[in-house]
């Protein structure tokens, strides 16, 4: 068996054996799983992922990590920063669109959705308190970015790049599949679509399929895994939490939510134009 071959199928059974029982484990075993705690136990399975990387790198193929992509070149900053933003403009673009399609209209100001859960701040910032939320949510973006570069080391940094060489489009379709399938017992359970989870595991692979082109030319682009890292933990704290926050009770997250089909018009234009224009020079190119 060729070596990446090997490696590839490596990656894959740790990646899934071993988040797929981290996830189902506190279910089988019997403990008080609530929709607010679910997140926290969902958590080890997280770094399944990175786990999965490294003991395929170091001892399954005993490749290394020189193309790991663990360095940063801050000559790429600019990319960086795009990973950043992107997901506020996606779900910029999902609250415009609700509004003309009649489905939801967007409370930027949070106060319904804070009001709800009893967190609301001091009368003093009301005013203030739909931008402070996004400057929170910004900054916590940042700091959870080591928490989701333990999926983007795997799936960006190791398998991604492995899939069809030479033919980014076709890698990213094959792991945005292979991506969200591994996120099929999340779903299953009511993480990402609560109350629809089986419309769910018919809409997600649209949307990783998307990310994955997203977060693949970040890859390429910078150079370094960490890149997508952030823009993944943008996307899951910034869009995921603005979604729930400003359309809070008012539509589903099939249609709303960032894993919705109205974020499939933003996501899908810039990764349209990714294919089309984006990978001008990759990271260490001339």
């Amino acid at each position: 068996m060729e070596p990446s071959l090997k490696g590839t199928l490596w990656y894959l059974g740790l990646a899934f054996g071993l988040a797929w029982i981290s996830w189902e484990a506190p279910f089988l075993l019997g403990a008080n799983i609530t929709p607010r705690n679910f997140q926290l136990y969902a958590l080890p399975g997280s770094f399944a992922p990175a786990i999965a990387a490294i003991v395929v790198r170091k001892w399954i193929t005993r490749e290394g990590f020189g193309d790991a992509g663990l360095k940063i070149d801050l000559r790429r900053w600019r990319y960086y920063i795009v990973a950043w933003l992107v997901p506020l403009a996606v779900i910029l673009v999902i609250a415009a669109e609700a509004w003309i399609f009649s489905i939801a209209s967007a409370d930027l100001s949070a106060e319904v959705a804070l009001k709800a859960m009893g967190r609301m701040p001091p009368a003093a910032y009301l005013p203030y308190v739909g931008y402070i939320v996004v400057v929170q949510l910004l900054v916590q973006a940042v700091l959870m970015t080591p928490v989701l570069w333990g999926e983007e080391f795997g799936w960006r940094g190791y398998l991604q790049p492995r899939l069809f060489p030479g033919k980014p489009l076709q890698a990213s379709v094959a792991t945005g599949i292979i991506w969200a399938i591994w996120h099929y017992p999340l779903i299953f359970r009511g993480y990402n679509y609560p109350g629809q989870p089986w419309l769910g595991i018919a809409l997600f692979p649209v949307t990783s399929i998307l990310l994955s082109i997203i977060f693949g030319w970040l890859r390429d682009m910078t150079g370094s895994v960490w890149a997508p890292s952030l823009a993944h933990s943008a996307t899951n704290v910034i869009g995921g939490s603005l979604s729930l926050l400003w359309f809070y009770g008012a539509a589903s997250p099939v249609w709303i939510g960032y894993q919705g089909v109205l974020a499939w018009l933003p996501l899908g234009a810039f990764s349209i134009w990714i294919a089309v224009a984006g990978r001008a020079k990759p990271a260490g190119s001339q």
